[in-house]
């Protein structure tokens, strides 16, 4: 999905928030900030995007967000229940009803853990309920780019499902 296409499906999501009167906070982590940039280049985003917090270092994550350092120590930053705790901790520290973390690695490279490029974990809360998505990608061209973009559509397609439910 190209960046256009991504910020078409914000727009949409946008609107289906800003209707519900739902705000939206979010922890991005090997996104940089990307899927906080897709919001915000909608039009009226103002009126349901709280903020973000690009929370690239595991003291961010605690610090900021409230991930358990335990929750480090046994899964690692990439993780299901890191993803989780972040977005319950962005929807805590931005003062939202939804929050949405994103833990990963982007690559080309991997980090020091045995965890292979690719693997990125999407989490959106609403405080009561906490949907989780795990990517395993495996591109073969323009690595970094295409795991990233593939973490932000999942991202909205995450956030569009829970906010159905509403």
């Amino acid at each position: 999905m190209t960046e256009k296409q991504l910020i078409a499906k914000a727009d949409k999501l946008v609107a289906d928030l800003k209707e519900k009167n739902l705000t939206l906070g979010i922890a991005e982590s090997c996104t940089g900030g990307w899927l906080s940039k897709i919001i915000t280049d909608v039009s009226g985003a103002s009126s349901i995007y709280n903020g973000g917090i690009c929370s690239y270092s595991n003291k961010i994550k605690t610090k900021l967000l409230g991930v358990n350092p335990e929750t480090l120590r046994l899964y690692g930053a990439v993780s299901e229940k890191t993803a989780a705790e972040m977005a319950e901790g962005a929807r805590k520290a931005l003062n939202s009803d939804i929050g949405v973390g994103i833990t990963g690695i982007a690559g080309p490279t991997s980090d020091d853990t045995e965890k292979p490029v690719g693997l990125i974990y999407i989490a959106v809360s609403d405080g009561n309920k906490t949907l989780v998505e795990e990517l395993r990608n495996n591109f073969t061209d323009e690595i970094r780019l295409n795991n990233r973009l593939s973490a932000i559509e999942t991202a909205l397609t995450l956030l569009g499902g829970l906010n159905e439910k509403k």
